[in-house]
């Protein structure tokens, strides 16, 4: 089976010829158009014929077939997928999300903590949600201070809790 990874949305149209802002989840964002065909969850393919960097991780795009903004507006939101087989293998100490969810996360000491079920970024850095065994699932920052071991083959990565002030281990809800 083709493993999907998820590279970027749509977003709202950008004028009346049919160009669309696209939000890019890859480092670089320019990359998104460079690895093959990009298709939505109905396995719809689309191909960007021209992009240019709008700000930050933000493209306005020009996509094959669509000409005008009504069938811009057709696609705000739709989620953009590539084939993992078309794009790069991750650099030392770099991660696909979606190969660290399903991950344990456990403490240096090895007692459980809980599994990986989501790695969010709301624009401060990529955060590792994890479920515990029982109750709310919590919130770690994936920097190496916190995170200082990922173990893809292991199935596990090793998180060492903020401390408070005083002295417990800190463990955002």
């Amino acid at each position: 089976m083709d493993e999907k990874v998820l590279v970027g949305v749509f977003g709202a149209p950008h004028g009346v010829r049919g160009e669309m802002r696209l939000k890019s989840y890859m480092q670089d964002p320019l990359d998104i158009a460079d690895h093959g065909p990009l298709s939505d969850a109905a396995d719809r393919a689309y191909e960007i014929t021209a992009a240019r960097l709008l700000k930050d991780d933000v493209l306005v795009v020009r996509v094959k077939g669509v000409a005008d903004r009504d069938a811009a507006q057709k696609l705000t939101n739709e989620k953009l997928f590539l084939s993992r087989a078309n794009l790069p293998p991750p650099e030392e100490d770099e991660f696909y999300c979606r190969d660290l969810i399903g991950l344990r996360a456990e403490t240096p000491e090895g007692v459980l903590i809980g599994t990986i079920v989501a790695v969010p970024n709301y624009g401060a850095g990529d955060i590792l949600e994890i479920a515990p065994p029982a109750g709310e699932t919590v919130l770690f920052p994936f920097t190496r201070a916190i995170v200082p071991e990922v173990d893809l083959a292991g199935g596990k990565v090793i998180v060492v809790p903020p401390v408070e002030t005083d002295g417990e281990p800190r463990v955002d809800e």
